[in-house]
């Protein structure tokens, strides 16, 4: 039990790692997703396009916005943006390149598979392919042209079952599929691969700025939690013993050694156990949310 109690402890003060994590998930639940679709082009002229590009691309808009609200530090960055005072820009700038990078990983990877794949692809433009690259087509009218290029994708179908255009078609329309897809993965890697060695060797000085910043987060977060926890239980204490003050002296005893009155405060604690009053601790709340102190410790 303790052993898992150290994991948990970890990840939560480690806010890199559980958005790496949760960013790896959704990109798992992208690929299970799309291989467990049922995908169903409608095969009708006026309907084919929309279908195949809603599937391509409404997803990825749903994965991204998961990603955003599954982020705990999306909160964090919307703070610091609607904050009027306090000269932290960088933090604000850091945190949107962060989260929005690791929003974007499952929309790309749903994107990439359905490419690599092909069947919307083949859906969505098959009937804007050229007919005169195919024979099977070369005597027939236009409107019937665009009403068997748009069954294309449905191979069931009565009209198209053993058509060889049919075929030439889909595969025509795969390869130009499957190929934006591989380009779109090398340009992908070679720019993270660009980005992960080659940037420290010009700009050293910008990567400690980004571990810097990404242990602040991480820090201020987690002081700001512990100052909180610390000042609710004293704060639930008096409310409590207010309460039952006819059980005082009981109390003092058994549970709770209670400060004298009078006593001098001293220190940060008694500062915090100075604010016993509902409006006072909403009041240091706002006050905290609008004017954090500026980066400048000089």
């Amino acid at each position: 039990m303790d052993r898992f109690r150290m994991i948990f402890q970890y990840f939560q003060s480690n806010s890199e790692s559980v958005m790496n994590g949760i960013c790896g998930l959704l990109a798992l639940a992208s690929v299970k997703m799309y291989t467990s679709f049922d995908f169903s082009c409608p095969c009708l002229p006026q309907y084919n396009m929309a279908y195949g590009l809603g599937i391509m691309f409404v997803p990825p808009v749903i994965l991204f916005l998961c990603g955003l609200i599954l982020n705990r530090q999306s909160l964090v960055m919307l703070e610091e943006w609607r904050r009027p005072a306090g000269h932290r820009v960088k933090i604000f700038w850091y945190m949107c390149s962060s989260i929005m990078q690791r929003a974007m990983v499952a929309p790309v990877i749903w994107i990439i598979v359905t490419l690599l794949d092909g069947k919307c692809l083949i859906c969505a433009f098959s009937g804007s392919v050229d007919p005169e690259k195919f024979v099977g087509f070369a005597n027939v009218s236009t409107v019937q042209v665009q009403q068997l290029l748009a069954k294309v994708p449905c191979k069931d179908d009565e009209l198209m079952k053993n058509n060889m255009s049919r075929k030439a078609v889909s595969r025509y329309l795969r390869c130009w599929s499957q190929a934006l897809g591989w380009s779109i993965l090398l340009i992908l890697i070679t720019a993270a691969f660009l980005a992960r060695w080659l940037r420290p060797c010009f700009n050293q000085a910008t990567l400690l700025q980004v571990r810097h910043w990404s242990n602040y987060i991480d820090i201020e977060q987690k002081i700001f939690e512990e100052t909180c926890c610390e000042h609710s239980r004293f704060f639930a204490h008096k409310c409590i013993l207010h309460f039952f003050e006819s059980m005082q002296q009981e109390i003092k005893l058994h549970s709770f050694s209670l400060p004298r009155e009078g006593e001098e405060a001293e220190g940060e604690e008694d500062l915090l156990r100075g604010i016993t009053d509902q409006d006072q601790v909403n009041k240091l709340l706002k006050t905290w949310y609008y004017e954090k102190p500026p980066l400048d410790v000089s």
